[in-house]
């Protein structure tokens, strides 16, 4: 673990675009989420503003730029300015606000997005005083606790997630649970667009699911970890948790953009399982370069909240992200936050995942602390989910040995056939 420099006041770090004076800009980011008005006005002393505004502690101009990013900037009157990208790092005494995650969201995240002197406005990261770090519970399991329940050493844990995502009754999902328990999974999870539907109701889903699970750790020795999506209001969430602990079960799952911070917080200090935290919704907060916010800064805010295990998207991904926007996620929840206090979850490598991306990815990350959650690249195996299974840690074998997947896959029928298979 690198070693951690803790500040002693809050410090965001921000890409700016703007038409005026990028230090005047930085300033009315500053003056508009600390003391600061449009106006001066009475009580507003030079004695206060030392006390609580916000600092502009770095700047620097990265470039110029042919036009606005977004829509409704304003330029300076009677200018023909170019447009400017810069680097600003903001910080805030901790009096402000104090230890409290939803009002720091509110000062670094709030009102400035829509001041009409940027075209564009990215946070990026986040640094925190270590007084966060006792007011809220963290990781309770994170990576360690999470091996130890799962029972994996030493390599990645395999995972899957249940799909058809919707039309399955508890006795069809816990059909494929048993399959996917006999072909050797580590890991299962309910897909985020299942919950408590009428033809899926949590609590029977979760009893049918958990019948299986009991009886092949009680034939085997083996419990897979399943993570139950109980996204709900809070008193559905704790229903939902004690029922699944009561049950004998050794995760939960929660859509963190649904729940919202509360929830997230709420459920992070009464859970006694580990919390499988899914960023559906991710897109919207992120997709437009200059607008939103950066996952290096946004997982540091989950992860505080108690999310043992944080999605991170997998190289070659369906989606728009690019790999190496991938790895600094996963290289990000593995960062420590504070000195005393880790704060490490477990990234989760999804979408579209194969025996193929295991190489690169452990090449890239250089550990195997992390769940390799792979759907099609289980249950589309030419020869069913237990030659998938077995497809991936053949392919993390090969990956952390060093030896190519082609020639690693000489001898090993499985992982022939996937790299055949998932060519394209």
């Amino acid at each position: 673990m690198n070693a951690v420099t803790e500040p002693t006041r809050i410090e965001a770090d921000y890409l700016i675009e703007t038409a005026y004076d990028p230090r005047q800009a930085a300033e009315a980011m500053a003056g508009e989420q600390s003391s600061g008005t449009f106006v001066p006005i009475p009580g507003e002393t030079p004695e206060l503003k030392e006390r609580s505004a916000a600092r502009i502690e770095r700047l620097e101009i990265v470039e110029e730029v042919d036009g606005p990013s977004l829509p409704g900037a304003s330029r300076p009157k009677g200018e023909d300015a170019a447009y400017r990208r810069a680097r600003v790092t903001l910080s805030w005494p901790i009096d402000n606000f104090g230890p409290s995650l939803p009002n720091l969201m509110a000062t670094v995240a709030g009102n400035l997005f829509e001041l009409k002197q940027f075209s564009g406005l990215r946070l990026l990261d986040l640094r925190l005083p270590s007084i966060f770090a006792g007011a809220y519970p963290g990781p309770k399991f994170g990576i360690a606790g999470t091996r130890r329940l799962a029972g994996v050493e030493g390599r990645p844990i395999i995972g899957t997630i249940i799909k058809p995502s919707v039309g399955f009754g508890p006795r069809e999902t816990a059909a494929l649970t048993k399959t996917l328990c006999e072909a050797g999974i580590d890991f299962i999870k309910d897909d985020e667009l299942q919950s408590d539907g009428p033809h899926c109701p949590f609590d029977e889903r979760a009893r049918a699911v958990m019948r299986v699970i009991n009886d092949h750790a009680d034939r085997t020795g083996k419990k897979v970890m399943f993570a139950f999506n109980i996204t709900g209001d809070l008193d559905q969430m704790r229903r939902r948790h004690d029922l699944v602990r009561d049950l004998g079960g050794t995760c939960i799952m929660a859509s963190l953009n649904s729940v919202g911070l509360v929830g997230m917080i709420e459920l992070g200090r009464f859970a006694e399982l580990p919390i499988h935290a899914h960023r559906n919704g991710w897109g919207y907060l992120s997709r437009e370069p200059m607008l939103g916010w950066s996952y290096v800064a946004w997982q540091k805010i989950w992860r505080l909240a108690g999310a043992d295990h944080m999605h991170v998207n997998g190289l070659s991904n369906k989606f728009c992200e690019d790999d190496d926007s991938v790895i600094a996620s996963a290289r990000a929840c593995l960062t420590p936050m504070f000195a005393d206090k880790p704060c490490i979850s477990m990234p989760v490598f999804s979408s579209g995942q194969s025996a193929k991306q295991a190489p690169g990815t452990f090449a890239a990350l250089g550990t195997t602390d992390l769940i390799f959650a792979a759907g099609g690249g289980i249950m589309a195996h030419p020869d069913g989910p237990a030659a998938g299974v077995a497809s991936l840690c053949e392919a993390w074998e090969a990956a952390t040995a060093h030896v190519p997947l082609a020639e690693y896959a000489k001898d090993r029928p499985a992982l022939a056939k996937a790299l055949e298979a998932y060519a394209a």
